[in-house]
Order: C-alpha cells, then structure tokens, then sequence
C-alpha cells in the first residue's frame, strides 16, 4: 500500500504487527503501520497506515494516513486521508484533502482544513 516514498523501513518506521497490544501515547517522526490494537493516542508527523486487522481506540494524528481498518477517536490528518472500503471511523475527521471508498463507515463530524494554493480571481 506504500508508494517509494513511504515504505515502513525508510525514515525510521515503526511496524505495530497483527497480534501486538500497545496502551498509552504513541509518538513518532517517522512511518507508521498498524495492523494490531493501540489504546490511547497516536501521533506522528510522516505517513500513517491503519491495516485491515487493526483497531485503534485513540485519537490520531497524522500528516498523512490510509485507513482500511478501524479508528475508534478523532482522527486529524494534516495532509491527505484515504479511508478504503474496509475502513471504520468511529469519531470527528479533519484533513486537508479526504478520499472515501465505496463501503467505508464514518461516524462523526468532517471538517475539511484545506488551504487555496491560488487566490481567486477579483
């Protein structure tokens, strides 16, 4: 699900797998996947992948993230959100630009923090 740019091993990237239980405050600069269960919050400047298996109850930030499993918290994401078909949000979303698929459950507010890069036209 990574392009070049965003593979968990460049950057310093963290891996929660399947099967893991993290509790507390979860900081990072670098990538981050998670395909087990996190409690409490998540916060990282780089890209974030919530896998398939995974169950986040937590508050999220992120400057990127792709989402196709569930987020149980707000979820803040400075840049792009993908949120795939397989994907819960249980909480309030905000990001720059947002992708839903087809199938993808949301619950919750959404609020768009977008910026133009070109100033209308008077």
């Amino acid at each position: 699900m990574f392009n070049k740019d965003q593979e968990a091993g460049k950057n310093g990237g963290t891996i929660i797998a399947q099967g893991v239980k993290v509790e507390g405050d979860f900081v990072s600069d670098g990538n981050v996947v998670i395909e087990g269960e996190v409690s409490g919050s998540v916060k990282t400047s780089g890209f974030l992948e919530v896998g398939e298996a995974a169950k986040i109850k937590a508050s999220v930030s992120a400057g990127e993230a792709l989402v196709a499993g569930e987020v149980l918290g707000n979820l803040t994401v400075s840049g792009k959100l993908d949120l795939l078909e397989t994907s819960r949000v249980e909480g309030d979303i905000e990001a720059s630009i947002l992708s839903v698929a087809p199938g993808a459950k949301i619950n919750g507010q959404i609020t768009m923090n977008g910026k133009r890069s070109v100033e209308p036209a008077v």
